[in-house]
């Protein structure tokens, strides 16, 4: 897959993932690369990012299998984004659908 089209692609992925529940970094790359192939690094940048811009807010979570883990979870405006891109995304799709279908 295209890589730019990929990194627009993340922010929506990230954000409705959390809009389910809590995670950290590394689980995100996890639960993407099921779907979506990506570098463990890609992630990162994508969530200071979003939490530079008050779409995320982090808080650090003691863990049983090492040092605590930065964990990321959906501010308001995070979840009013997520709304907004996965309708820009369903108008995107239907359109370019049409045309490949050519409708």
């Amino acid at each position: 897959m295209n890589t730019q089209l990929k990194k627009g692609i993340l922010e929506l992925c990230v954000l409705s993932m959390l809009s389910e529940r809590d995670c950290y970094g590394y689980e995100l790359v996890n639960e993407i690369s099921k779907n979506i192939a990506i570098s463990d690094g890609a992630i990162y940048p994508v969530l200071r990012r979003m939490n530079n811009e008050g779409y995320l807010e982090s808080y650090l979570k003691e863990s049983q299998e090492g040092p605590p883990r930065k964990y990321y979870r959906l501010t308001k405006l995070g979840e009013e984004t997520k709304e907004e891109l996965l309708n820009e995304w369903v108008e995107f799709v239907d359109g370019v659908n049409n045309i490949i279908k050519g409708i």
